[in-house]
């Protein structure tokens, strides 16, 4: 008996045939093989790093039709905050160090996942987490957002009256 590519030839030899290469990501797996390309191309993001001690660093890296890419560094120690990211889904990468997701509702017991480099984490809309670098040395990420970030609202836990709020509860995330 013949094989399909026995009787019908090898589609792969046929260009026209094979499903155009999309200009731009639209799909879930298209934005994390975007991720995965950008992070596989460090001479592209790496010169573009800056650390600061005072806050996270973030630059925009790149846009496209529905959607935007940043760069991030975490010094030890710092971390978003409690947040979601409204309407727009989103694929975190992290590029070097590691950092770690905290999930579950602000102020709970939650879920932690350790992500360390070529990790990736990939959310809906209105997905809450908290990232942040709780190891020694500094972390690299890259966000992918579609559509383009637009809000990011943060969850703040309600404070109770022995405790005092945190600075960190009123900076903006990304």
């Amino acid at each position: 008996m013949n094989s399909d590519v026995q009787i019908a030839g090898d589609p792969l030899a046929v260009p026209h045939l094979m499903p155009p290469v999309p200009a731009h990501p639209s799909t879930v797996a298209e934005f994390a093989g975007l991720a995965r390309g950008i992070a596989a191309d460090r001479d592209s993001w790496a010169h573009l790093v800056r650390y600061d001690a005072a806050s996270r660093w973030y630059h925009r890296l790149r846009t496209g039709p529905g959607y935007e890419v940043w760069l991030l560094s975490w010094v030890p120690g710092q971390g978003s905050g409690q947040h979601d990211h409204g309407p727009s889904s989103g694929v975190l990468t992290v590029l070097s160090g590691e950092l770690t997701e905290l999930t579950g509702p602000t102020g709970a017991a939650g879920d932690r996942r350790r992500l360390r480099a070529g990790d990736q984490r990939v959310f809906a809309p209105g997905y809450a987490h908290e990232v942040v670098n709780d190891s020694l040395e500094p972390a690299v990420s890259l966000h992918i957002y579609s559509p383009g970030l637009t809000e990011m609202p943060m969850h703040h836990a309600a404070p109770a009256a022995s405790v005092v709020p945190s600075v960190a509860q009123g900076a903006v995330a990304r």
